[in-house]
């Protein structure tokens, strides 16, 4: 018996194979609309392929640039020492093109099988950590050993799987040839320096060789008055004792000893010649501090009073001052410090100098000088103030005043190297300077230094 047609099966199906029966205009609406989208999503997928292509050829590009600048050598290499990848500088060595070398083992560019077995070992322990400033011999193109101070570093995946190692090194020699323009350009520094600190001395002694030469000028004029005098007692001596070799009379001697006044000069000679001793030491200890001062001193080391230093240094500025400057000194001494005699003496007259400078316009320019002595868990420290009465540093230059050739004054009449150089002093022996305005007006300079144990 024949069934009648499935009506269900039959929908879709047409008379003529290939069509599609039931399908309306929506349906196809929708297909060509996925179409498009899929379309679009292709397009902005190669548009962006294209430039993640681009960003990598860049990077390469960019990797490439920085292999071939480096001047030192570089060496990946996987977990077994195979070459991975190299720098140029490799090859300007080893005289070995980069295609030649990668994939054989880096042992091999070791000089010597000593060399090889301790570049196993250190490279074994570089795939744990990293190994530094390693010493050791590469083999060159014309055969000979070139030492290279090689630095290991292990490099792993973004799981953390080890993959191998980095190798850099630079050649020893150009290391040394590094070190020693650095140790040249140390010592050029050093020297100017020095020059420096040589030429502000001389400009301070310039300045103050009017008070330097009333100071020298007491004591040689005493000297020369003790002199003169001495001449003079030297012929009246002269005469006295030719008339005794002549044999003259007991009358006549005693007459003529009373004229001559043989007695008073015999009581004078004496506090003369003390006197002129005197007199002559002290000079010699002008032209000591003025050789101190002035001379280059190579971080001399003795024990000094630094009381008698300042008092120096107070008296040779005030006798080169224009006029009258008021200074009272407050120092308890002896101060026995450690340290260079002439840059103290440099710092102190650097200190009292600028005060003078500040309050030189003033109608009765003043500085007070004022010390105490701390004691200390790291022992006795001294701390001294030069308190002025001038206008004080401006806020905006409290921050500058040790700042080198720094400086308020006009055009010529510093080089704003005093203050910085004193600060240089300071450190270098152990304590601080600092710069600061009193509430009650003018600036306050305030030192403090570590005192010597005990007299010497």
């Amino acid at each position: 018996m024949t069934q009648p047609p499935d009506k269900d099966r039959d929908i879709g199906h047409t008379g003529h194979p290939g069509e599609l029966v039931g399908v309306g205009e929506d349906v196809w609406m929708d297909v060509i609309h996925k179409m498009d989208e899929v379309y679009s999503d292709l397009l902005q997928y190669e548009v962006a392929l294209e430039e993640k292509n681009a960003k990598l050829e860049e990077s390469q590009q960019f990797i490439l640039s920085v292999l071939t600048a480096m001047s030192d050598i570089l060496v990946v290499c996987g977990r077994d020492g195979t070459i991975e990848d190299v720098n140029p500088s490799l090859e300007l060595i080893t005289g070995k093109r980069p295609e030649a070398l990668r994939g054989t083992s880096v042992y091999a560019l070791f000089a010597d099988a000593a060399a090889q077995s301790r570049a196993r070992q250190l490279l074994t322990v570089a795939g744990e950590r990293e190994v530094h400033d390693c010493e050791l011999p590469l083999r060159a193109r014309d055969g000979a050993a070139v030492p290279v101070s090689f630095n290991c570093t292990p490099r792993f995946s973004a799981v953390g799987k080890s993959l191998g190692m980095v190798v850099t090194g630079r050649p020893v020699g150009e290391l040394r040839k590094a070190y020693q323009q650095l140790r040249e350009t140390h010592d050029d520094l050093k020297r100017t320096q020095q020059q420096l600190l040589h030429a502000e001395k001389m400009a301070s002694l310039g300045r103050l060789v009017a008070g330097v030469a009333h100071e020298l000028n007491n004591p040689i004029s005493f000297i020369l008055g003790n002199v003169h005098a001495l001449r003079r007692y030297a012929g009246r001596l002269e005469t006295y004792l030719a008339e005794v070799h002549g044999g003259g009379s007991a009358e006549r001697l005693a007459a003529l000893r009373e004229q001559l006044r043989i007695d008073r000069i015999l009581a004078d000679l004496d506090p003369l010649i003390d006197g002129t001793i005197e007199g002559a030491e002290r000079s010699r200890q002008i032209v000591d501090g003025l050789k101190r001062f002035s001379a280059i001193d190579r971080d001399e080391q003795q024990q000094f009073d630094l009381a008698e230093v300042v008092e120096r240094a107070v008296r040779w500025v005030c006798q080169a001052a224009r006029k009258p400057f008021d200074v009272s000194v407050d120092v308890p001494g002896p101060l026995w410090v450690l340290g260079s005699p002439g840059q103290m003496q440099q710092v102190m007259m650097n200190l009292v100098q600028n005060a003078w400078d500040a309050t030189c316009e003033q109608a009765a320019p003043a500085l007070r000088i004022r010390a105490r002595v701390e004691t200390h868990a790291d022992g006795r420290r001294l701390c001294m103030q030069f308190h002025d009465n001038g206008p004080g540093i401006d806020a905006q230059h409290l921050a500058r005043v040790f700042d080198p050739f720094f400086s308020t004054k006009p055009v010529g009449q510093g080089t704003g190297l005093g203050l910085s150089i004193s600060y240089g002093i300071i450190e270098r022996h152990g304590g601080t300077l600092a710069a600061d305005n009193a509430p009650d007006g003018g600036a306050v300079f305030t030192l403090h230094l570590p005192l010597a144990g005990a007299a010497p």
